[in-house]
């Protein structure tokens, strides 16, 4: 049975778990999920021979909600601490803000991030307008906020539904009714990716891009991917009829591509 630790950081503490010897994984998930969001993940990268370890980020799942701050640069601060905790270097996989965070760590400590894996990305603004801006803002208020974004989840994975899906829809449902968990996952809604934009061009580990061909939070994924690829020197991997969260529905395809990766590490 694995017993969830967790790290001390100013004004809270971050939960994860670790499992597994070898090469140091991290796996992150983005705003609304959880670390069990990379369940199906896990197995195949202790197979692969890697230390795997998956956090909660702040205000979600047994992280704390007394933060001060939920965006890319806070979290990117949480995985350094947690590379040091562990003992270094690590690859970051990130999903969605996940990534966007992985890629502020790698710029800022290339020394503790080894390698980056991004699975359905969030490394700058997505082009949307105002009032669509506004109107996203409107759905997660309460008291119908919970329930527009579970009735928006299934949207992120498109057709058949992975393994254990009903459970760990539940699970991300069940985190929301946690005291202070809205108002944190309504705070970090309301942050900014600029910041990962910025630190591209100082990211020097190698990476890999993993993006679905139906992610929805694109209009077009496969140029958001290769624009991101461009951006980075990066291996991109396009997941046909594959959502927003690759580690779940081609867990095997993103435990390939994380294998290649740390693999591409240890030569350098």
């Amino acid at each position: 049975m694995i017993t969830t630790q967790h790290l001390r950081r100013p004004e809270g503490r971050i939960a994860y778990d670790v499992q597994g010897s070898g090469p140091l994984v991290i796996c992150v998930p983005g705003m609304a999920e959880l670390r069990q969001t990379y369940r199906l993940l896990v197995p195949r990268l202790l197979d692969a021979g890697f230390r795997v370890a998956t956090i909660d980020i702040r205000g979600h799942g047994d992280s704390d909600a007394t933060f001060t701050a939920y965006d890319d640069v806070a979290l990117a601060g949480d995985l350094l601490a947690l590379v040091d905790e562990l003992g270094g270097p690590a690859v970051v996989v990130g999903n969605s803000m996940g990534a966007a965070a992985g890629v502020i760590a790698a710029a800022e400590a290339p020394a503790k991030v080894s390698g980056l894996a991004l699975l359905g990305p969030f490394v700058r603004e997505p082009e949307i307008g105002a009032i669509q801006k506004l109107l996203i803002r409107a759905l997660f208020l309460r008291p119908w906020g919970p329930a527009a974004l579970l009735g928006y989840y299934p949207k992120w994975l498109p057709g058949a539904k992975p393994e254990g899906y009903e459970e760990h829809k539940r699970r991300v449902r069940d985190n929301l009714r946690r005291p202070g968990h809205w108002q944190a996952f309504v705070r970090t809604s309301r942050t900014s990716h600029e910041p990962a934009r910025r630190r591209l061009a100082d990211v020097t580990a190698p990476a890999v891009v993993v993006m679905g061909a139906a992610d929805v939070d694109w209009a077009d994924p496969g140029a958001e991917a290769e624009w991101i690829g461009g951006q980075l020197r990066a291996e991109v991997v396009m997941v046909p009829e594959v959502g927003h969260f690759p580690q779940v529905q081609a867990p095997a395809v993103v435990a390939a591509a994380v294998t290649r990766l740390v693999e591409q590490t240890s030569k350098t």
